[in-house]
């Protein structure tokens, strides 16, 4: 019964928390199914997770405890807003049913980016493709048959986009774009042109490209809020010398609030022109300009996002603002009558149309004909814009419901949703499809959005994190102040940084937006996976115990021994075992060896990482020092090639394998990298990872090359512990994992019946395992967790180690280091049992102890050496 539950019938009421809420729900089940078949809703359009997990809950549980319970209460208000003529229910079911075959794409992800752009249906691409196929098209500019159908279809199709739009073409006309942002450039140019320059206004939720105008403006002004805008509309009219501009985008790009568009009319009163930013509003809602007196002069939008394909972008501007272009100084082809360059420089603009003048060069013809199939196709997939708007309207309200109502086991809530407490999901009117929040955990910490897109990415899941482009947006949302956001770039951050949680405040948000082609089951799955990994309940911690083997002065016991040795000479790529027992040297920047090399892109000179390339998992480097040279093979394939191990290759090498210095980015850091010029090296990884790059060396500093990479500044650091060098590695010198702590991190996964972790895919330079000799059952797994330090080797002259901190984990270690693919564990066991703060954690960072590598000595360390590890007393500072 509960899978064909009415929604009406989860009312919160009194009943809510009774057993006889059974009874009044199957006796209402009835009466509706007979009196309202409307209101009732299939097990198709039901949301199955939330509905099934709190109906099970009844049994004695409280009711949907860490569920949404007031979700029920908008979907069951949803059929009663729509109008008779939109049956919510079955138009998510035509949607549901079609994806399979004109979105296969999304037979296995969730999209949920669709802010960014819509999703291209197989009927659009088969209709382009057919058209391309049957017809001959020529360029505009030429007089030949071919040309000729050109212009006819672009200005046939630059009709219909205006019909599209309810623009009249006797008032507007629209000028064909790259994007929006290349429409918003039009605008200015021609402003910046005036005699005076221009005044210019934007509004606080404006995208960066809006943002952007103010450096071309000879005044400019920032509104905070409405009210600010509220207050400058009513306000008289000033005559200025210069004209002005004001900007505003109709739907937030960052949280999907909506603006009023009266405000185009009220500042047309006070004689300043309007540039609106319709990109995100129109994608799925319909854009009516059909009273050119409430408009906006300016409107600039982009197809791409409404159709997917093509990307082509739009500036429809009312005719009566002609005269903004007059000024204009720059033509290029096709905009001008005449242009006389001998003797004389002089030129004739055409006159007959806006776009005739403003669209430099040859239309991109092709993309404009994928125009007309993609408004064809959208109409015969989703009807109208009407439909679209209503159904994601719908989808919208379930989301930020259950987002809302996610609650830890001590009633903390899960999601911070960003949103204008005046308005709500509810109304389409100040709201559209897409939402923006972050996450925190049970004790109210932030859980870096970084962490989230792991996630996310491991299972398939395509959102967006971080700025989002709107930077008065995310100030205000995140009452981040201007010297704070200053303070943060100094401290490193930039757009796109994984440390995205500074001085206690999240410098992003995650959004969340939806589209004509989502379903009700895209944000079942969406709730879901927040709810799966992002709710704490009550359960057994998996940090470390106190271990009774501590003394009193903090020392622990040897009980443990280095079970295996790891470099990993190219960074990225497979490791490289050391002999069992053998002395390998140690210096400040990690074992010998280690993370020296790394393959670069040609052109950016960015370090290339398996998270991106997985097959770098199958390039295994081999040490051969008789010989003097690391040889480099690919599995499955029989080529291989030789670098020399010199730090000075010139003494015996051809000039074909010579070097050159070069700018390389690892991790964020600018380097100074030697670049391999051999076309021979060039290829073969190119070759192995399809894509154009070659390798670069970065060798340990010496005198005549320093090292220039430090330690990451998040590394816990309580204990003053000073920035180590490193080479090519991520964050530490030195990796180091249990094997204890793998064994039981195998047994959890094993116990949902998934497949072990090898050790390999953690890219650990030191395994660290328990004495073989250690009683059965006695093994500590997570006791790195509690380590400040360890000594391998004896205790007299043993090597010692700092521990930095936990190591942050991402989805690389789901890239399997024997076929380079990808799955899924071990991130998700460990997303579910080892978060701390918002990051998930295994392995510790080690490095040489602080003055080891100064007292006269070499450094050594072996496989099979006894560990010794220490941890401050409890009372210890």
């Amino acid at each position: 019964m509960a899978a064909s539950l009415p929604l009406s019938c989860l009312r919160t009421s009194p009943l809510s928390s009774t057993p006889f809420l059974p009874i009044f729900a199957a006796a209402t089940l009835f009466l509706l199914s007979k009196l309202h078949p409307p209101i009732y809703l299939s097990r198709q359009y039901q949301c199955r997770f939330w509905i099934r997990s709190t109906i099970t809950s009844l049994g004695g549980e409280r009711l949907g405890e860490g569920r949404p319970q007031s979700l029920f209460r908008t979907y069951q208000q949803f059929p009663f807003e729509m109008s008779s003529t939109f049956n919510h229910e079955a138009y998510n079911d035509s949607i549901e049913h079609m994806r399979t075959t004109e979105y296969p794409m999304l037979k296995d992800s969730l999209y949920l980016d669709h802010a960014g752009s819509a999703l291209y249906s197989k009927k659009l691409m088969d209709r382009f493709h057919a058209e391309m196929m049957s017809s001959l098209y020529g360029n505009p500019h030429s007089a030949s048959p071919s040309s000729q159908q050109s212009t006819q279809d672009i200005e046939s199709i630059r009709l219909r986009a205006l019909n599209f739009f309810s623009a009249d073409p006797n008032d507007f006309d629209l000028v064909f774009t790259a994007n929006t942002t290349a429409a918003i450039k039009l605008v200015v140019e021609a402003f910046r042109e005036q005699e005076n320059g221009f005044w210019y206004g934007y509004h606080a939720d404006s995208h960066t490209s809006l943002v952007g105008v103010r450096e071309a403006a000879r005044h400019h002004q920032y509104f905070e809020s409405d009210e600010v805008v509220e207050t400058w509309l009513e306000k008289p009219y000033e005559v200025g010398s210069s004209p002005s501009l004001f900007a505003f985008p109709a739907q937030s790009n960052m949280n999907g609030r909506r603006l009023p568009m009266s405000w185009a009319a009220r500042a047309s009163s006070k004689s300043c022109s309007t540039l609106c930013d319709a990109a995100a509003y129109a994608a799925t809602t319909p854009l009516r300009l059909n009273d050119v007196r409430s408009a906006p002069d300016f409107t600039v939008l982009s197809f791409a996002k409404i159709f997917g394909f093509p990307d082509l972008g739009a500036l429809i501007v009312k005719k009566e603002c002609a005269k903004f272009f007059e000024r204009r100084r720059y033509f290029g082809g096709g905009t001008v009558d005449l242009v006389v360059c001998i003797k004389e420089q002089w030129h004739v603009m055409k006159s007959g149309s806006i776009h005739e003048q403003l669209e430099d060069g040859t239309l991109p013809i092709h993309s404009i004909v994928a125009l007309g199939a993609a408004m064809d196709t959208h109409t015969n997939l989703f009807r109208s814009m009407d439909d679209i708007a209503c159904h994601t309207s719908q989808l919208v309200k379930c989301l930020c419901e259950g987002l809302s109502s996610l609650k830890h086991m001590n009633g903390r809530r899960v999601c911070k949703i960003y949103s204008d407490d005046r308005h709500s999901h509810n109304d389409s009117s100040t709201q559209g499809p897409t939402v923006a929040f972050n996450l925190m955990d049970s004790q109210g910490r932030w859980i870096s959005n970084a962490e989230v897109e792991k996630l996310t990415s491991i299972k398939d899941i395509h959102l967006r994190t971080g700025g989002l482009c709107n930077p008065g947006g995310i100030a205000n949302a995140l009452d981040l102040s201007p010297w704070q956001m200053r303070e943060n770039f100094s401290a490193g951050f930039r757009c796109g940084s994984e440390n995205d949680i500074m001085n206690g405040k999240p410098t992003g948000v995650i959004r969340v937006s939806l589209g004509a082609m989502s379903t009700m089951s895209d944000v079942e799955r969406f709730l879901d996976f927040v709810a799966q990994f992002f709710v704490e309940h009550l359960g057994p911690s998996t940090k470390s115990v106190s271990s009774t083997q501590m003394l009193s002065d903090g020392i622990l016991c040897p009980r443990f021994y280095v079970e295996s040795l790891t470099v990993y000479p190219i960074k990225s790529c497979a490791g490289w075992q050391v002999p069992y027992g053998e002395p390998w040297d140690v210096r400040r920047e990690g074992l010998a060896w280690d993370r020296e090399w790394c393959i670069v892109k040609k052109g950016t000179g960015a370090a290339l990482s398996q998270k991106a390339y997985p097959r770098m998992a199958l390039l295994r480097p081999h040490l051969d020092f008789k010989a003097g040279v690391m040889r480099v093979r690919l599995i499955g394939s029989a080529e291989h090639i030789k670098i020399p191990l010199s730090k000075d290759p010139r003494q015996y090498i051809t000039p074909e394998l010579s070097e050159r210095l070069c700018d390389a980015s690892v991790c964020g850091d600018k380097i100074k990298a030697r670049m391999y010029t051999s076309s021979a090296i060039a290829d073969f990884f190119t070759s192995a990872l399809g894509v154009p790059c070659t390798l670069a060396r970065f060798p340990a500093a010496s005198q005549s090359s320093p090292s220039v990479r430090h330690s990451k500044a998040h590394l816990p650091n309580d204990r003053g512990l000073s920035p180590r060098p490193i080479l090519l590695s991520n964050e530490s010198p030195i990796l180091t994992i249990s094997r204890s702590s793998l064994n039981r991190l195998n047994e959890t996964i094993k116990a949902k019946g998934g497949k072990a972790a090898h050790h390999a895919v953690f890219r650990a330079n030191i395994i660290i395992a328990e004495d073989p000799l250690s009683p059965p059952g006695q093994e500590r797994p997570w006791a790195e967790d509690d380590w400040d330090g360890m000594t391998i080797g004896d205790d007299t002259c043993g090597t010692e180690f700092d521990i930095l901190g936990g190591c942050r984990r991402c989805q690389m270690v789901c890239v399997d280091q024997k076929s380079g693919e990808k799955n899924q564990e071990p991130f998700v066991t460990l997303a579910k049992t080892r978060r701390f703060s918002g990051k998930v954690m295994f392995g510790v960072h080690t490095a040489l102890k602080s003055g080891e590598d100064l007292q006269g000595r070499m450094s050594r360390i072996s496989s099979g050496s006894p560990v010794t590890t220490w941890s401050r007393p409890p009372d210890a500072d």
